[in-house]
C-alpha cells in the first residue's frame, strides 16, 4: 500500500520560513495528485496547497497563496511545499495526502491516502 512520509516541520520565527517534504512509496507517485492540509487542534482540516500529477497545476488557499510553493519531483518521489513569510496561525500539524485520480481537491474528502503530518509551529 501507499505510504506518505512528511519531513521539515520545526518551530521557526515569524517572517521566517521553512520548507516540507512528503516521500511516497508503494504506489505509483507520477499518477497522484498531491496536496497537504493542515490541522489545528480543535478545527477542521484545512486544504493549504494541492498540485496536479504531472506539476502542471498548482492551487493555494486563500490564506497562504503568495506565501506558499508547492512543488513536486516525480523522479524522486517527492512533493515539497516552501513556506515563506510564515506567520503564527500557520502553526498547526501539517500533512501530505495523495488523490490517486490524479485531478487536486481542494478538500480532506477527496484524497485517498495520509502520511503522519509535521508539526509546523511559528512563534511571534
Amino acid at each position: 500500500q501507499v505510504q506518505l512520509v512528511e519531513s521539515g516541520g520545526g518551530t521557526v520565527q515569524a517572517g521566517e520560513s521553512l520548507r516540507l517534504s512528503c516521500t511516497v512509496s508503494g504506489g505509483t507517485f507520477s499518477r497522484y495528485a498531491m496536496g497537504w492540509l493542515r490541522q489545528v487542534p480543535g478545527k477542521e482540516r484545512e486544504f493549504v496547497s494541492g498540485i496536479s500529477y504531472s506539476g502542471g497545476n498548482t492551487y493555494y488557499g486563500d490564506s497562504v497563496k503568495g506565501r506558499f510553493t508547492i512543488s513536486r519531483d516525480n523522479a524522486k518521489n517527492t512533493v515539497t511545499l516552501q513556506m515563506n513569510s510564515l506567520r503564527t496561525d500557520d502553526t498547526a500539524v501539517y500533512y501530505c495526502a495523495l488523490s490517486s485520480s490524479g485531478i487536486p481537491h481542494t478538500v480532506p474528502q477527496g484524497f485517498d491516502s495520509w502520511g503522519q503530518g509535521t508539526q509546523v509551529t511559528v512563534s511571534s
